[in-house]
């Protein structure tokens, strides 16, 4: 049985709290990192169990760590002196029924491909060493696509989503997205992938403190890097406007000292991210599923990335409450801010939690008897329909970091 729960929440509405702190860490930040090559060898697991059985088998990958190396960044050129050390861990299935599965080698091609497309100054062969200890895990052979009946719930375990975004969380990760995409790259080749946005909003007023790691190759001297820093922040004062009309405030690398002549006052890298000079990473202790830190908001401390998209509800739930708390904001009028909150008990049906709960903030003028049934269907339909969160996840269209 669906025990599906909506109730009114009685809260000061985001927007309206005087105070508001969100975080993204960018793509090259260690800790993200981290979760997106947990992230792509679940997928490319997943792949091979596809192709090799018809099914997925259990396993997790979401115990990659990152150790950091060392470099010597220097304007107009610099080197990675000792190569970054990346260790994938966790639990696969090597041989089912007589039949032996790559899976080391399929990880380690997954998370140097991850590496390859997204810290694009990185020497993958040179610069980096890729290790895999992912240990022996059960056999059971599970169908994504054509199993009867939802899988059982392999813990107890909450996910918890909300919508809609407010401003300031629209602007964080709007601007790393901006920053770390390829077009912006191709124009500004200066700026590396390890890129940390933390906004704050005190009541009509907000500050975005960025760091940005900057590639040493692609600047001549720290006229240039300055040059580059201003830049920035007039870019992300005009995204930045796009989203609000609050008073924004923009700094970038503030621990910049700009009275040094060389190298060792910059954040400045070889790569493009501070993995190579000492900051270490581990998945799960950055992003939540939506891809934000949010401290004013309801989080799960889960890590979502690297888990199996089959019935592990630590990932499922926290992605699914995204889903269903943006479908409730974006087709049920009068609501102004929804939270969802999704608890599993260990050994039940995925589809079926122990409890599926809508908490919403409405417009004036609303109530919840006008509402409640639209918010039930909704979140029956999700819940109906939960083996499409599997099948994105597995196709890599579900947000997990």
């Amino acid at each position: 049985m669906r025990n599906i729960i909506v109730e009114e929440l009685n809260q000061t509405p985001i927007e309206e709290l005087d105070i508001e702190l969100v975080e993204r860490k960018g793509i090259g930040h260690p800790d993200s990192i981290s979760d997106g090559i947990a992230e792509s060898v679940s997928r490319a697991l997943c792949n091979l169990y596809l192709d090799e059985l018809g099914g997925v088998l259990h396993h997790n990958t979401d115990e990659v760590q990152i150790t950091a190396g060392e470099s010597n960044p220097i304007f107009g050129g610099g080197e990675v002196i000792k190569p970054i050390d990346f260790l994938l861990t966790g639990r696969g299935v090597s041989e089912y029924e007589g039949k032996k599965l790559a899976v080391d080698r399929v990880a380690i091609e997954a998370a140097k491909e991850y590496l390859s497309k997204n810290i694009i100054n990185l020497n993958v062969e040179t610069e980096t060493v890729v290790e895999c200890k992912i240990g022996r895990g059960s056999g059971d052979l599970v169908d994504v696509f054509k199993r009867d009946g939802a899988p059982s719930s392999n813990d107890t375990s909450f996910g918890v989503g909300y919508a809609p975004f407010s401003e300031v969380e629209t602007i964080v990760l709007a601007t790393e997205e901006l920053l770390n995409s390829r077009q912006f790259k191709n124009k500004y080749p200066a700026v590396g992938e390890d890129i940390k946005v933390m906004g704050l909003r005190e009541a009509n007023e907000i500050t975005l403190t960025i760091a940005c790691a900057m590639v040493s190759r692609y600047l001549n001297d720290r006229d240039e890097y300055i040059a580059i820093r201003e830049e920035l922040k007039n870019i992300v004062l005009d995204l930045a406007s796009k989203y609000t009309g609050r008073k924004v405030n923009v700094f970038v690398n503030t621990a910049d000292n700009d009275e040094v002549k060389d190298e060792k006052g910059y954040f400045l890298t070889v790569t493009g991210t501070s993995a190579e000079m000492g900051d270490d990473g581990s998945v799960g202790r950055g992003n939540r599923a939506n891809g934000l830190i949010t401290p004013n908001r309801p989080m799960s401390m889960e890590a979502t990335s690297g888990k199996n998209p089959i019935n592990h509800v630590g990932k499922i739930y926290n992605i699914l409450s995204n889903e269903i708390a943006n479908d409730i904001a974006n087709n049920v009028e009068g609501v102004k801010q929804v939270n969802v909150l999704l608890l599993s008990q260990i050994g039940k049906p995925i589809d079926e939690p122990k409890a599926a709960t809508s908490q919403l903030i409405l417009e004036e003028g609303y109530k919840m008897d006008d509402l409640s049934k639209k918010v039930e269907s909704i979140v029956e339909g999700w819940l109906e329909d939960i083996s499409s969160v599997t099948e994105n996840i597995v196709k890599g269209k579900a947000r997990t970091f």
